[in-house]
């Protein structure tokens, strides 16, 4: 199954991420309020007008290092606003931009500074007696970064090319080794068709984000769409707590919400959302992982508010939806955004679709604009991931017959069971359908011999239910073929996830 291409705006041959983002606002809304960062005691915000000279500012600092066109200057910070200055000032300059994940070890964060190649490290409050020597690196403390913004400005921004490197962002590969996903500055063009079919973000929009800066969630979402398309965004950097989200969506007057499913859950459970004022949200985001149809469900008998949900990677953002424009189909996260062409092609190779209602890898055309440039120094895993005219990811999904997604799980993580294979998200759907049942998971383990291996479920119950290991077992039985059903329950009190809310199987007892 395809998407059309529809009226694919084409990109303008000289385009500048940062200045996309940042330019018309400082000249259409000067004052209006462009990011709001809350903590625990301090609210800090910037208007467009403010944003904008900064970045010029930092801009100007960074290209008085004396660095190359497309140096790599790395930002190692926590949830803070100078981390998105910092990001958009070496774009602005013409660099190339990492903005690393915080809760990087030191040995995790001096991987990606030798492996990028960086020319400079900026490095916030909390890492600044970090120690790195990685030869021909230039260190950026708080006082050198504040000496580098206070130059005078750039008068505008480098003139690059679209398809000039913006930024990188760093993802698990199939190696033991992270891998480096370069995007050039076309990507936040290539985000367009998320605005009208996802996010639904327009001028003067508030947008608040869950998520840490530093994650591409929340960069993109929480931060590039929001700014590009003339609103604000808001993040939060105080102590963790599911009751601060109703609060600031009251507060701030939020118009989307965006988060992973999990902190959805947290509210539901713990904050009573709807005892608070939504009436400025419209809806809210969901991403990172599967959307339970029981937690989506809850949500809107509680606050009478929709979630969206959307599937994407690092690769090309996100390019499967429901918004707006395409109703909600719970247990999928949507279909392909109009602009778009995305395929499920066999698993042995070939570049012709698939039809609807057979299962193959997921696939994007290599010509969409968000998708990447390509990996960074892994020539072999990027061949790998190219299949002709088609960037091919590690998902299986199916296209239904109205074109919405369903994924069940990714190539490396298909079960064998009995010979047949086995996806797991297949399972996990079944057990979510479980009315007790609030998050589930499916692995492949040893059977009763060394020459067998079963599937077994792993369950997290709601509050109060039974852990009917028969019962859930039975209703398995009822909607999965003998081959795919589990065998046994683990019972769990959680889930195990990573840092961004995603399970991590290898985790599971």
């Amino acid at each position: 199954m395809t998407q059309s291409l529809h009226s694919r705006e084409p990109v303008p041959p000289r385009f500048n991420l940062a200045r996309y983002c940042l330019a018309d606002n400082a000249r259409l809304r000067p004052d209006a309020t462009a990011i709001t960062v809350v903590g625990d005691d301090h609210v800090l915000r910037w208007t467009h007008a403010e944003l904008d000279l900064r970045v010029r500012r930092l801009a100007a600092g960074l290209q008085s290092l004396g660095l190359a066109p497309g140096a790599r200057v790395m930002i190692r910070m926590g949830n803070e606003a100078n981390a998105a200055l910092a990001y958009f000032g070496a774009i602005a300059a013409g660099y190339v931009a990492l903005l690393a994940s915080s809760q990087l070890t030191f040995e995790e964060a001096d991987f990606l500074l030798r492996d990028c190649g960086a020319s400079v490290l900026a490095l916030g409050a909390a890492f600044e007696e970090e120690a790195h020597d990685a030869p021909g690196v230039t260190v950026l403390r708080g006082a050198d970064l504040g000496r580098l913004a206070e130059s005078a400005p750039l008068p505008g921004y480098a003139d690059t090319a679209a398809d000039d490197p913006a930024y990188l962002v760093y993802t698990s590969g199939t190696t033991s080794r992270p891998k480096g996903v370069l995007h050039a500055h076309r990507a936040a063009w290539g985000r367009r068709p998320m605005r009208e079919h996802w996010t639904g973000l327009g001028p003067g929009d508030v947008m608040l984000h869950a998520g840490a800066i530093n994650w591409t969630y929340t960069l993109g979402v929480g931060i590039v769409d929001p700014l590009s398309a003339g609103g604000s965004a808001v993040l939060y950097n105080g102590h963790p707590d599911p009751a601060v989200w109703p609060r600031l969506i009251e507060e701030h007057r939020a118009t989307v919400f965006a988060a992973v499913p999990g902190v959805y859950r947290q509210m539901l459970k713990y904050a009573a959302p709807e005892k608070a004022d939504l009436s400025s949200l419209r809806h809210g985001l969901s991403a990172g992982a599967a959307l339970a149809p029981s937690l989506l469900a809850d949500w809107r008998a509680r606050t009478g508010k929709e979630i969206y949900e959307a599937f994407g990677m690092s690769e090309c953002s996100t390019f499967i939806s429901s918004g707006p424009t395409t109703p909600v189909h719970p247990g999928s996260p949507g279909r392909p955004q109009p602009g778009r062409v995305v395929a499920a092609l066999p698993q042995e190779g070939g570049e012709t679709p698939l039809p609807s209602g057979e299962t193959g890898v997921l696939a994007v055309r290599r010509d969409d604009p968000g998708l990447m440039l390509g990996y960074w120094n892994r020539p072999e895993e990027e061949r790998e991931a190219f299949r002709g005219a088609w960037f091919v990811s590690g998902d299986l999904v199916e296209f239904d017959a109205e074109g919405y997604m369903h994924h069940h799980g990714r190539a490396d993580e298909v079960m064998n069971a009995g010979g047949f294979r086995v996806s797991p998200a297949e399972v996990e759907k079944c057990l979510l359908a479980f009315d007790h049942v609030a998050e589930a998971a499916a692995a492949e383990r040893p059977g009763r011999d060394a020459d067998s291996t079963i599937i077994r479920a792993y369950v997290v119950m709601r509050d109060g239910a039974p852990r009917d290991e028969a019962e859930i077992l039975a209703h398995c039985h009822e909607h999965l073929a003998a081959y795919k059903r589990p065998r046994s329950v683990t019972f769990l009190d959680a889930l195990p996830r990573n840092a961004n809310g995603k399970l991590n199987r290898k985790l599971l007892p």
